[in-house]
């Protein structure tokens, strides 16, 4: 067997963490959840919105492009993230072809406004799932940001910092009554990920959060 025919495992950047954040559900009576998204296919989008390539992107993506800022919009499938003036973040959880590096590259590649272009960036962050009661105060730790409904509702999404790493949130349900809590979404660069979770861990402890020692100490 050659070097080139040897199958390599599949990882996850978060393997580690994962059976601490689960535990988090149970220490913490179901008051805060944090889950380990697989990992999904994500295409970093470039392209002017008022050019026509715009309809062919509307039309794969089954919505339309996100233009106010700070938004985000559910396809069914994945998301379409607001990024900047002509940039979003597409992601199917199926690996969906059709709104692939490929495709939307092949919609996009008569765009001369911005020069249209299409990236996969797969690799490029995980995301954590964070939701219950906790959940606002729990990130109010680390972030500026005011997470209440009334100004981050449920569709909204920021570039901001969480405990000094960058991420992208996105705020996917925002009740605001005592049992329902509510859902986040962050994504994080793959190589702050650990650095992310170790900081969660030792957040939560606040609510009776297990300890785990840092993989990076």
């Amino acid at each position: 067997m050659t070097a080139e025919s040897i199958p390599l495992p599949t990882t996850h950047p978060l393997d580690a963490h994962i059976p601490a954040l689960a535990a988090l559900s149970r220490d913490t009576g179901g008051d805060l959840t944090v889950e380990v998204l697989p990992v999904a296919q994500s295409v970093t989008l470039r392209l002017d919105p008022s050019a026509p390539a715009r309809a062919g992107v509307d039309a794969a993506l089954g919505v339309p492009l996100p233009v106010r800022p700070n938004t985000w919009v559910d396809t069914g499938d994945g998301e379409v993230v607001w990024l900047g003036p002509d940039e979003w973040l597409v992601t199917s959880h199926t690996g969906n072809r059709g709104v692939g590096e490929a495709a939307l590259r092949a919609l996009v590649a008569g765009d001369t406004g911005v020069g249209g272009a299409a990236t996969d960036t797969s690799a490029q962050r995980v995301v954590l799932r964070i939701g219950g009661r906790l959940a606002r105060e729990l990130l109010s730790f680390g972030c500026a940001l005011d997470l209440h409904p009334r100004s981050f509702p449920a569709g909204s999404s920021a570039q901001t910092l969480l405990g000094r790493a960058a991420v992208l949130l996105l705020a996917r349900d925002d009740r605001s009554d005592a049992d329902g809590g509510a859902v986040f979404d962050l994504h994080v660069r793959s190589s702050f990920a650990g650095y992310l979770a170790d900081w969660l861990l030792d957040a939560a402890l606040e609510f009776g959060g297990s300890d785990v020692p840092s993989l990076a100490r």
